[in-house]
């Protein structure tokens, strides 16, 4: 869609912090994280939510979101890992695009939910970009 804010992250038509990407997905850095190394896996093919996705795309998505996840527990020393996929303005889908956030999570963070924007400097968002497209097999 031209108007699809993910659609044009998602294909390189605006500049982010990318950590991986492949013919069909991009992952980025979160603009807004909720913990340092909080990634969103961007579809490249554009879809509002899982419902308007097929399987293999979604599928590939959690694939991808996997080996997101194995890169923030080796790099960042993340003692464990949220998988968020939301679907429509009830579920906290924010963008009609689908996404899958992967937010790097610490023992400090207890409680782990509700989820928060933490502070972090472009200087960090960079580095932790860098060393998990590093890590990403």
């Amino acid at each position: 869609m031209s108007d699809c804010i993910f659609c044009k992250l998602a294909n390189g038509e605006i500049p982010t912090n990318t950590v991986y990407e492949d013919e069909n997905y991009r992952v980025i850095m979160d603009a807004n994280p909720a913990n340092p190394g909080h990634a969103l896996v961007l579809p490249k093919k554009h879809g509002k939510d899982i419902f308007e996705l097929d399987s293999d795309t979604v599928a590939g998505a959690h694939a991808v979101a996997k080996k997101v996840a194995e890169a923030a527990v080796e790099v960042l020393k993340a003692d464990g890992v949220n998988i968020l996929q939301n679907n429509g303005e009830a579920a906290g889908q924010t963008v009609s695009h689908f996404h899958i956030h992967v937010i790097p999570r610490f023992k400090k963070d207890w409680p782990a939910m509700p989820l928060h924007q933490a502070a972090v400097t472009e200087e960090e968002t960079k580095k932790i970009c860098a060393d998990l497209a590093a890590a990403i097999k």
